[in-house]
């Protein structure tokens, strides 16, 4: 088992009470859980996003923590979150990545796997 690691799950699902088609918006949520599946404790500080709609735009968003949050997880732990997004176009893809700080003082970057985002599928889909 690695020292410094995370596992990132993701569960998109499209809001239509929330969006206007008719308007070029379409809103998602995502539920993220973060699993610790390293050897050390370690905080969550800061996130990067990219976001990508159909017609070629791209959004980059950075932040500190998750939805408020610096969650600081011990090894086998988890925090789960649910947050959103809005696009020009019924489909697109996040992807990003996530600064972690160990308690060791051993920084560290977690990979957040690309996911789709489709208004059209009618179906969520989970991803990891």
């Amino acid at each position: 088992m690695p020292k410094y690691q995370m596992r990132v799950d993701v569960t998109p699902a499209y809001l239509p009470h929330q969006s206007s088609p008719d308007e070029g918006l379409y809103v998602f949520s995502y539920t993220i859980a973060i699993h610790n599946t390293g050897q050390v404790a370690a905080q969550l500080i800061s996130r990067t996003w990219h976001i990508n709609d159909a017609d070629g735009l791209h959004e980059k968003v950075r932040g500190l923590g998750v939805v408020g949050h610096q969650p600081l997880l011990k090894p086998g732990e988890s925090f789960e979150y649910t947050s959103g997004t809005r696009l020009r176009t019924p489909t697109g893809t996040m992807h990003g990545s996530y600064f972690c700080v160990a308690e060791d003082g051993e920084k560290f970057d977690v990979d957040i796997p690309m996911f789709v985002l489709d208004a059209l599928s009618g179906q969520d889909r989970k991803l990891h």
